[in-house]
């Protein structure tokens, strides 16, 4: 069952390997590879997180926050996503809840003009490398494309990083 804690494993500094595709929901199986940076840290006294992100994109580099609350009451945890080249937009939270060590959560949302289904996968990993999936479906979830994937690496002390 899902608690304040679920993203415990996560609080810090990460490096992170992303690996995405170059044209989503179009059959695409290329994928761009980059790097990014991301540090972590509890808010609201534990029962939300929020980190702060630098994405080393092909087309340029930008920064981005993600914001996550927890709702003890209905043990689930809302995600947003702040795009620094768009501040003036949040994207629909996503909605869910870890359940055997892993996290799912979904959302509604219109991709180029397409009703879409969004979900995010989370693996917090033993070996202490979370892993995240984002994937779509127009199918209204009956099956997905995977999309975006991102490999956490805890930054080292002195670690060049510009989060």
């Amino acid at each position: 069952m899902s608690s304040s804690t679920d993203f415990d494993f996560f609080m810090g500094r990460w490096n992170i390997q992303h690996q995405r595709l170059k044209e989503r929901l179009a059959n695409c199986q290329e994928w761009d590879h980059f790097h990014g940076s991301s540090h972590a840290q509890h808010i609201l006294g534990g029962m939300g997180n929020i980190d702060d992100n630098y994405l080393e994109m092909p087309g340029g580099a930008y920064r981005a926050i993600t914001l996550r609350s927890f709702d003890p009451a209905t043990r689930q945890w809302s995600i947003w996503w702040l795009d620094g080249r768009f501040p003036g937009t949040l994207d629909a939270p996503m909605r869910g809840s870890f359940e055997n060590g892993v996290g799912c959560f979904l959302a509604d949302d219109v991709f180029q003009g397409r009703d879409i289904k969004v979900r995010f996968l989370w693996y917090p990993a033993k070996d202490g490398t979370p892993r995240w999936e984002q994937a779509f479906s127009v199918d209204n979830g009956q099956t997905w494309e995977t999309n975006w994937i991102m490999i956490f690496h805890p930054a080292g002390e002195g670690s060049a990083q510009p989060v």
